[in-house]
């Protein structure tokens, strides 16, 4: 629901530093991996409760997260990028819930349902994704490798909701379960679209 309007913001600024690091020949999956292992240690400080260090090693996840695509539109984006930034996504995403229900006992039910719609969602948007490349609806890309499918719960609520969870470990069962209701939504959502887009495609390729 944010993201938009976060990228409006942090555009302007991750497009300057993205110049800067493609000109010294960095490359975005390098980016990829630096921030891949930043959010690996991320999941383990948050499993081990080391809550201070798990919020700076996340929000450095996001920052690497940020500049990987900027830098892959100076250098031009490859399919191999946008395949392991994804898997980054959804990797780090699902291993820091994990990483709460390790060290919160009590969360670990709303961890579970979290994960559960993290899954729904996951498909629904992946599923939608491929099914409109191979159609080629180009006319809906913004310049990332896939179709994203908005809803109440994307990437910017994610890095407020993981905020949260640093902040306030003690409250980390209401936080999940706030946060899978909010994924549940978001399913929902893509579900909707999904079905609105693909059945009124089929009318008009049915028509003469």
């Amino acid at each position: 629901m944010l993201d938009q309007a976060a990228r409006r913001i942090t555009g302007p600024a991750l497009d300057r530093a993205a110049r800067t690091i493609a000109a010294t020949g960095v490359r975005p999956t390098t980016l990829t991996a630096i921030g891949w292992l930043a959010g690996v240690g991320a999941c383990v400080s948050v499993a081990t409760g080391a809550w201070t260090l798990g919020l700076v090693l996340w929000l450095l996840n996001r920052l690497f997260d940020g500049l990987d695509g900027a830098v892959a539109r100076q250098v031009g984006p490859t399919d191999l990028g946008g395949f392991l930034d994804i898997v980054a996504d959804f990797s780090i995403y699902s291993g820091f819930v994990l990483a709460i229900a390790i060290q919160v006992p009590e969360a670990r039910l709303a961890c579970v349902a979290l994960l559960v719609a993290y899954y729904l969602s996951g498909t629904a948007f992946l599923a939608l994704s491929s099914i409109l490349e191979r159609r080629r609806a180009d006319q809906h890309q913004d310049g990332r490798s896939l179709r994203f499918v908005g809803g109440l719960a994307e990437g910017t609520e994610t890095v407020i909701a993981y905020t949260l969870f640093t902040i306030f470990p003690e409250h980390a069962e209401l936080i999940a379960w706030a946060f899978a209701g909010a994924v549940t939504i978001t399913v929902l959502q893509r579900v909707a679209e999904g079905v609105l887009t693909l059945a009124s495609d089929r009318v008009l390729a049915s028509r003469p």
